[in-house]
């Protein structure tokens, strides 16, 4: 299969290239297109045999659901059976965002979408080019990140195409994502909402709009392999690089030390040792391949760069990765989810 690539300027969306992109959903084929969080993988969540391609295409578990995008509330009830008022308020306060939402599914919403559960997964991105592909096709979207199952997300369309060129239809390239690691996703369908992926929208702001919210074990360690994920991203190893990737806690300046010890005798030993380091850090290390992802003080820049970090390191081919790790609050948590998923849940404390 030979994969289309249409360049686009998001402030000025060539309705050709969505006119394109349309068609190639229309007849079952696979678009990749960016949103405000990663490059999403899309098919036409209706079409059971457009999302069986996806979960081909990625590598992806038949278990793991996809989350369906939408570009305006009326779509939502044909997917739905029904709009929890929890659901409501969460919707007015962060929709179009980077958050999604766990309803009871149609009738309409086949199996092979949601991985066999009586869920389904939804959200309104807030990108242009995303609402506008939505739009212009008419249809629900379903699109998990668009790259090979278990690497990091791609925040690129040159990610994409590393990861899935000759494999799907298209890629619409609009440049870099906004906030880098996937949203939110917060199950409805309980009387207390219950966060089974952190994001950009904090497990705060969720308490500010309804109150009282969980938090899924999933979040904080690893799901025994006899679970059925509710969501996408909660028991199977994700953002993965290549090398193996182990993180280490404690005061900051023994994190240091301890990595600076392990990479000269990696350097002695010949094995080539990565380093995920922050703004603040970086010229503390005084060997190894060092990769600043982001300042301390703004976290924002953390996960922005995040994945992107990941991928140069296997553009490295280094052998083994150390990380810092990052404080458990506001973005941190959703910053460290990710870090640990990409880890195997490999923490050191020192």
């Amino acid at each position: 299969m030979d994969t289309v690539i249409r360049k686009i300027d998001v402030n000025n969306i060539d309705r050709e290239v969505m006119e394109e992109a349309s068609q190639v959903l229309h007849r079952g084929g696979m678009v990749a297109f960016p949103t405000e969080t990663v490059y999403g993988l899309g098919a036409d969540a209706l079409d059971e045999k457009a999302s069986a391609k996806i979960y081909a295409a990625k590598g992806r578990p038949s278990d793991n659901p996809l989350i369906v995008h939408i570009s305006d509330i009326e779509q939502l009830d044909k997917l739905v059976c029904e709009i929890p008022d929890n659901a409501k308020k969460l919707m007015d306060a962060f929709w179009p965002g980077p958050m999604t939402l766990i309803f009871k599914k149609s009738g309409l919403v086949p199996d092979g979408t949601t991985g066999g559960l009586d869920t389904v997964a939804v959200r309104m991105p807030n990108h242009k080019a995303a609402l506008e592909l939505i739009r212009t096709s008419g249809v629900a979207i379903a699109a998990p990140s668009a790259n090979t199952s278990g690497r990091p997300s791609p925040t690129t369309a040159a990610h994409v195409a590393d990861d899935l060129s000759g494999k799907i239809d298209m890629i619409i390239d609009g440049g870099a994502v906004g906030i880098g690691i996937e949203s939110t996703i917060v199950d409805v369908t309980s009387e207390i909402p219950m966060v089974l992926r952190p994001g950009y929208i904090t497990m705060e702001m969720l308490e500010k709009v309804v109150g009282k919210v969980g938090i899924d074990k999933a979040i904080t360690g690893p799901v025994s392999p006899d679970v059925k994920p509710k969501a996408p991203g909660m028991k199977y190893k994700h953002y993965a690089p290549k090398a193996e990737l182990t993180m280490f806690k404690g005061e900051l300046k023994n994190v240091v030390e301890h990595i600076n010890n392990l990479t000269d005798k990696n350097v002695k030993s010949g094995i080539k040792t990565g380093i995920i380091a922050c703004e603040e850090t970086k010229d503390m290390y005084k060997a190894g391949e060092v990769l600043s992802i982001g300042s301390r003080n703004n976290e924002d820049t953390i996960a922005h760069n995040l994945y992107g970090v990941l991928r140069k390191f296997d553009d490295m081919n280094v052998d083994v990765i150390y990380g810092e790790t990052f404080e458990d609050n506001r973005l941190g948590q959703a910053i460290m989810n990710r870090l640990l998923k990409a880890a195997g849940y490999h923490v050191e404390k020192v």
